[in-house]
């Protein structure tokens, strides 16, 4: 007898792949798997149009949309983890050595509400003592969820035709914070470096002091899912155990 039918959009990492190859296959669900890349928008139109029955989403966005009573709701699978601090580069002759030398500059986001953007400013205000309005923040794509800025905080688009990663390696902004790695990075531009010159060591200390590693994404399903068949959302969290388990060996 065939289960019940779901489809899923997932990014490809290694823990999803007994999922997108079938190896993995959730109790009771005939599921219709999809590598759909962030790129192509997959968080805004799981969020705004609920394109699929399942997505992997990006924490801090779906947190928002909850808030505003969108028809999703999350699982306990944490898909994507990062620390804020090696996602943070600088210009190298922008003499930012130091998170407090970022007070008073520009620093470049993919968007204000990306969820490695709200760690890295919450980062920065709590463990380094940069207040967010002392940082002109560039974003370098439209809000996921529209919102009104905190009051104090100046929040700048870039222009079409601007690159963000562009802008970082000329220092139209100082900064770049962002959880994919930077094309001038990856190339070896001597203009783009880490804020922390050993951030794993950075890492480690503030998971030492703080005692967690940060969410990024989470898998997110429409509530009429779940209302229909409750039971769905238990077999969905057991199958992405077991493909990660199969993924750790």
């Amino acid at each position: 007898m065939s289960g019940v039918p779901l489809t899923l959009a997932l990014e490809h990492y290694d823990r999803h792949l007994p999922l997108l190859d079938g190896t993995v296959v959730p109790e009771g669900i005939d599921l219709e798997v999809s590598h759909v890349g962030i790129q192509s928008g997959r968080h805004e139109r799981m969020l705004n149009d609920q394109e699929w029955d399942a997505c992997e989403v990006s924490l801090s966005s779906y947190l928002m949309a909850k808030a505003r009573g969108f028809p999703l709701t999350a699982i306990p699978v944490f898909t994507r983890r990062l620390f804020s601090q090696s996602q943070m580069y600088v210009n190298t002759q922008s003499g930012i050595s130091t998170p407090r030398d970022l007070m008073g500059e520009r620093v470049g986001l993919q968007s204000y509400q990306t969820t490695l953007a709200v760690l890295a400013k919450g980062d920065l205000q709590h463990e380094y003592g940069v207040p967010l309005e002392q940082v002109t923040w560039v974003t370098s794509s439209d809000e996921p969820i529209p919102f009104t800025p905190p009051v104090g905080v100046t929040i700048e688009r870039t222009k079409d035709g601007e690159d963000i990663q562009e802008m970082l390696v000329t220092g139209a902004v100082k900064a770049l914070f962002s959880s994919r790695v930077p094309r001038p990075f990856i190339a070896g531009s001597p203009l783009v470096a880490h804020l922390f010159p050993d951030p794993s060591a950075e890492e480690k200390t503030y998971y030492h002091r703080n005692g967690f590693y940060p969410i990024m994404h989470t898998i997110v399903m429409k509530n009429e899912v779940i209302c229909t068949n409750p039971w769905i959302a238990m077999s969905l969290f057991e199958a992405f155990e077991r493909a990660k388990q199969i993924a750790i060996g």
